[in-house]
């Protein structure tokens, strides 16, 4: 790293560097680990790493899955084994002994948030005049001059740095930072309502006695279905136990399945979607005739272990009884990576009446709580929304044009090669964005590929190919469930690992033997780096 004459505008030196990684998160030093050889700057925004571990979680809440499936390769949880699911706090002290055993908080620049990012390569090129070689290949990563300036904003205040780069990773992630908040009617959103309204964003900031405060014996209503909302609805039951605790409605527009553990009578889950032979039940991209041939007479066993699985939820928990069946099939969830686990004891609070139901497509405020299409209400002192997040808008406030409106082109997903190069844009690459069952192990994996990419040891396609390869996974994912923009590969996770080993000269069988290789679960200890 070196320092410039240079002024910019702000009348502060322009800092040269090679690498930049805007993020702090999972992916964020995963990747900062990985090309640490070239000491790239990572920006953080806050005070410490964690991401969404750090800022967008509850007391409650936990990971989804076994600690042995969200693990770095060449990290191990100390006490792997323990069937235990961690809690949030036992993940960010992970993360923090990863970080701090790999050296990689020496390159974090704490409480840096980017607020600006510049093209500043060949303007010439033929391509789109975006940087592309004429005969439309990517090019190198590292070109020995800079392509992109970085606007970054220090400690909250009027001071903005600029660096400037000649690879820049994007790490922000799709959640957190900025809250989705519905539509509402002219004088029907939260102006009118006398109670307290808050997305969960904004409870996640929190501390304990201050949640317990909000909650305890009140009207609360959560807006949602997913797993946020399943744990600030049980957060909500048990603040309010006893004679006076009010019950805590949830407000549904869409159901989606729950499963309360990773057994489906008697088996373990991993049978039905984990393994390479239950991955071959599903269509995956550039799959071919034969194997679209296989799929197809494949597909009535595909379908059986969904009404499977629904057996066995719609018989361990009383779904029907309170209106919670989903009107789709289990493995369209399981196709979008958004199958929950449901909170221990959530159904016995239920029972106890105190979490209700109200299944609606459209509602709005008014003073004294919601009031919904049908006309019915429900009180509230408290609304908070568990509506997701609007992770876009965080890369198209820091994006400049061309290149923004290439984001969500042309289906509302980000053409992304490999899960981390869009192909039209150069010298950049987005890792965490493309979901898969454990995200920590894909952006791993990815940030791996991309280290070897970076040291040249293989090449990309032509940009040709890069987007025939991107529109075919959004193919897939459209026939695999309806809710497709989610950007998930679950069901072909073991072939998109394949795909990276191959351009990584590794071996894509990473199992000992051929039984293992066939039925046997996939994790982050079987992709250990090759040298």
């Amino acid at each position: 790293m070196s320092m410039i004459n240079e002024n910019n505008e702000n009348n502060h030196p322009k800092i040269v560097s090679k690498i930049g990684i805007i993020g702090g998160g999972v992916s964020g030093i995963a990747i900062a680990k990985q090309l640490s050889h070239f000491n790239p700057i990572v920006f953080e925004a806050s005070d410490s790493i964690g991401g969404v571990w750090k800022h967008c979680t509850y007391n409650s809440t936990k990971l989804q899955s076994h600690r042995r499936d969200y693990e770095f390769t060449d990290f191990p949880w100390p006490n792997r084994d323990n069937n235990d699911f961690p809690t949030h706090v036992q993940v960010l002290d992970y993360l923090h002994s990863y970080a701090k055993y790999f050296d990689v908080v020496k390159n974090i620049r704490f409480n840096s948030k980017v607020v600006e990012l510049k093209f500043v390569g060949n303007p010439n090129s033929r391509f789109g005049g975006i940087g592309l070689t004429c005969d439309l290949e990517y090019g190198s990563l590292l070109s020995g001059q800079s392509m992109w300036d970085v606007a970054v904003q220090i400690n909250n205040s009027d001071i903005i740095q600029w660096y400037s780069f000649e690879f820049v990773v994007i790490c922000i992630g799709k959640y957190g930072d900025i809250p989705k908040i519905p539509m509402f009617p002219l004088k029907r959103g939260p102006e009118i309502f006398n109670g307290k309204v808050l997305h969960t964003l904004d409870y996640c900031n929190l501390h304990q006695q201050a949640a317990n405060q909000l909650l305890s014996n009140k009207k609360v209503v959560v807006v949602g279905f997913k797993k946020s909302a399943l744990d600030l609805a049980m957060e909500c039951a048990q603040a309010n136990q006893g004679v006076e605790g009010k019950p805590c409605t949830m407000v549904i527009r869409t159901l989606h399945w729950t499963v309360p553990h990773y057994w489906i009578w008697g088996l373990p889950f991993f049978l039905f979607y984990s393994t390479r032979s239950s991955q071959l039940l599903h269509q995956r991209p550039n799959q071919g005739l034969l194997r679209a041939l296989l799929c197809f007479m494949l597909s009535p066993m595909r379908l059986g272990i969904s009404k499977f699985i629904e057996s066995y939820l719609l018989w361990k928990a009383p779904l029907e009884k309170y209106g919670l069946k989903p009107e789709h099939p289990f493995e369209e969830d399981y196709a979008s990576c958004q199958m929950a686990i449901m909170p221990e004891n959530f159904f016995s609070e239920v029972e106890k009446g105190k979490i209700l139901f109200k299944k609606a497509s459209k509602w709005w405020f008014d003073n004294e709580g919601i009031e919904f299409e049908d006309g019915t209400k429900v009180e509230a002192d408290v609304v908070i929304l568990a509506t997701g997040f609007e992770g876009k808008k965080k890369l198209k406030a820091i994006l400049p044009e061309p290149f923004c409106s290439l984001l969500e082109y042309p289906s509302g997903l980000m053409p992304l090669y490999r899960g981390t190069i869009h192909p039209l844009i150069p010298n950049m690459a987005f890792v965490g964005y493309v979901e898969s069952v454990s995200n920590l192990h894909s952006s791993e994996l990815r940030s791996m590929w991309l280290s070897g990419l970076v040291d040249e040891k293989f090449k990309l396609p032509k940009v040709e190919r890069m987007l025939s390869q991107t529109l075919e996974e959004m193919e897939v994912m459209k026939k695999s469930t309806r809710f497709y923009k989610r950007h998930c590969i679950s069901t072909y996770s073991i072939n998109h690992s394949d795909e990276i080993c191959n351009d990584l000269g590794w071996s894509s069988w990473r199992k000992k033997n051929w039984i293992s290789e066939a039925f046997g679960p996939y994790n982050s200890q079987d992709y250990k780096k090759e040298n």
